[in-house]
């Protein structure tokens, strides 16, 4: 399997080294592009990979899998760059959030599966949650090849495309939210006096283990929540103090906010698209 890899910015070389590490393509059987020449040498030397400084027609030229790393509205640009080395037999997958399939196939001009993914940024770790969906000729092979590069950075879950709105908010947005959670905590640490290395030491790892443990074990939050809580105790107390002030009451409206939010981009985006057609 070949694979270019156009736009190796933060997300396109995690992507692209989490797939070399894995083993599921070569490093010969990869490249890459990127939007300066000082930006290809240090990807090249740290993958081992060819990259170039634009070049991006070249690049996806007789690749099985065309990944479209750059911002969503770039995207159309990018695509018609690259439509006339663009053939049936490739797949098409686009990185970009809010930019919707029909956009990419309209860009394209090109009777392909075209795949639409939504990774999050602790792909840069390799513990990514990407959402993906497709379109009408993807087959269940393309699906699984699809499958097989995300999985070397992350978990992966397939939706409809009219639910990604909603997997940009939850996932996409969520690290946002983890990491003030995490902030939150170790501000409380430092006020009970603990000092901040060791404040924020614990709280990472807490927010680890306890995504850990929540994952592997398969049980509900809720299941593991009361496991900690004994009567009477320290962690009911906390407890009552968070669903005082309404914890999940504004977790749950944040990520229904951020998903209308992404959909009104969306439109925005495609307004945009069109206006450049007619310029």
């Amino acid at each position: 399997m070949k694979i270019a890899v156009l736009g190796a910015g933060n997300m396109g070389s995690a992507l692209l080294g989490g797939i070399l590490k894995a083993g599921v393509v070569a490093v010969g059987d990869a490249r890459a592009t990127t939007f300066s020449e000082a930006r290809a040498a240090e990807v090249r030397s740290r993958l081992g990979v060819s990259v170039t400084a634009g070049g991006n027609a070249a690049a996806a030229a007789g690749a099985d899998i065309v990944v479209l790393a750059v911002k969503p509205g770039t995207v159309p640009k990018v695509v018609k760059e690259i439509r006339d080395v663009l053939n049936e037999g490739q797949i098409l997958i686009s990185l970009a959030a809010m930019l919707p399939i029909r956009a990419i196939e309209d860009a394209a001009q090109c009777r392909m599966p075209v795949f639409r993914a939504m990774p999050n940024i602790p792909v840069v770790v390799e513990e990514g949650a990407i959402g993906i969906c497709h379109n009408a000729l993807a087959t269940l092979e393309h699906r699984a090849q699809v499958e097989s590069i995300f999985r070397a950075v992350g978990v992966t879950a397939f939706v409809d495309e009219e639910q990604m709105d909603a997997v940009t908010a939850l996932s996409g947005s969520g690290p946002a939210y983890i990491y003030m959670v995490i902030e939150a905590m170790m501000a409380a640490g430092v006020k009970m006096g603990l000092s901040r290395e060791i404040s924020l030491r614990l709280s990472e790892q807490t927010v680890l283990g306890a995504a850990k443990h929540a994952r592997e074990s398969g049980l509900h939050p809720a299941i593991l929540r009361d496991q900690v809580i004994t009567p009477g105790g320290t962690t009911i107390a906390a407890i009552h103090e968070l669903e005082r002030h309404g914890l999940r009451s504004m977790l749950i409206s944040a990520i229904e906010t951020a998903t209308i939010h992404a959909g009104k981009r969306t439109d925005v985006l495609l307004a945009e698209i069109e206006r450049q057609k007619h310029t």
